[in-house]
């Protein structure tokens, strides 16, 4: 199943195919690393703790998790769907076509994860912190919040942020070249020097530049001597 954002078309897992089942799953660890074509919901956790594990084709849905921690896990084909991962950690994981719909993922840290077909929906990314993050494939951010996130050493090479809240967004040192940024409201990000190569509208250079000033700290000449 492929969905169109822009110029980028992501392909999501097809878990409604005719033919294929999913088993209900009590837990998603297991004792061989891998757990395939399973179903897991409506699970109230303390923890949800995963190293060296393969999530293959499946839905997780209404999973709440105090603290997520996720290390060298490949996800492939899931779909997690109104799960609130609040803190999650996740570090030197891949995903491939896998999608995050209507999730809390509130003060998230996204560190050495390589992104390839991933759609974000409707999330909540307050605060989240993406380090040494790589889009290999399509990746979009569509309607999500990501109010002062941060992203640092990322490649988002053409990946697409459409109609999100980028409120004090932070984007350091990257390679941001063809990241598609039409239809935000840009007037209150951060590191705007660092956005070379990016897509916008024209609407939006007013708004580029009136980050630009406020992250600059000038001053105009007609306010000087209010400021005496």
């Amino acid at each position: 199943m492929d969905s169109t954002f822009g110029r980028v078309t992501v392909t999501l897992p097809s878990l409604n195919e005719p033919g294929l089942y999913l088993s209900n799953v009590s837990t998603l660890d297991s004792a061989r690393g891998i757990v395939q074509g399973f179903q897991y919901g409506d699970a109230d956790l303390r923890d949800l703790d995963l190293t060296d594990t393969s999530l293959i084709t499946g839905r997780v849905t209404g999973l709440r998790a105090d603290r997520v921690q996720l290390d060298k896990v490949r996800l492939d084909s899931v779909e997690f769907d109104t799960c609130d991962l609040a803190t999650a950690r996740i570090s030197d994981t891949k995903l491939s076509r896998v999608v995050f719909r209507n999730c809390k993922i509130m003060g998230a840290n996204l560190t050495g994860v390589t992104l390839d077909n991933v759609l974000f929906e409707n999330c909540k990314l307050d605060y989240a912190s993406f380090e040494q993050v790589r889009a290999t494939g399509p990746v979009a951010f569509s309607k999500c919040v990501l109010t002062e996130a941060v992203f640092t050493g990322c490649d988002l090479s053409r990946t697409v942020i459409d109609e999100c809240t980028l409120r004090l967004a932070e984007f350091g040192r990257g390679k941001y070249q063809d990241l598609d940024l039409r239809g935000n409201d840009l007037t209150t990000v951060r590191g705007v020097a660092n956005l070379g190569k990016v897509i916008i509208d024209r609407a939006q250079q007013s708004e580029l530049a009136e980050a630009l000033i406020a992250e600059l700290d000038v001053t105009f000449g007609d306010t000087l001597n209010e400021r005496r």
